[in-house]
């Protein structure tokens, strides 16, 4: 399994609750399309944690680079329902940064 991580802020005036429900309305989107295997949403506790990475993590978990490629190319058109839900998400956030990781054990 791959995991796309992301760590990001809200923007000034998101609310948590629709924020929520924007990801989850999204990742369940592409896990219809067969694009993703679920997601992990994450808010810092007691601001505790490095600095330059935002208040909110997000993992996105894929079975391989094929998949997290196909999720791609479902949200590059720009249109449709995939990119509303996209678009939904990404407008309430701002700081945004990257990373992907391959597990490689789990207890």
């Amino acid at each position: 399994m791959d995991r796309y991580h992301l760590w990001f802020d809200l923007r000034p005036g998101t609310k948590q609750a629709d924020f929520v429900a924007a990801v989850d309305a999204f990742v369940a989107r592409m896990r219809e399309a067969g694009t993703v295997e679920g997601h992990l949403l994450e808010l810092r506790k007691l601001g505790f944690g490095p600095d330059g990475l935002g208040e909110w993590h997000l993992a996105i978990t894929v079975r391989d680079l094929a998949q997290l490629q196909a999720a791609f190319d479902e949200v590059a058109p720009r249109d449709g329902r995939t990119e509303k839900l996209h678009a939904a998400v990404w407008s309430k956030v701002t700081n945004l940064r990257f990373g992907l990781m391959r597990e490689l054990s789990q207890s």
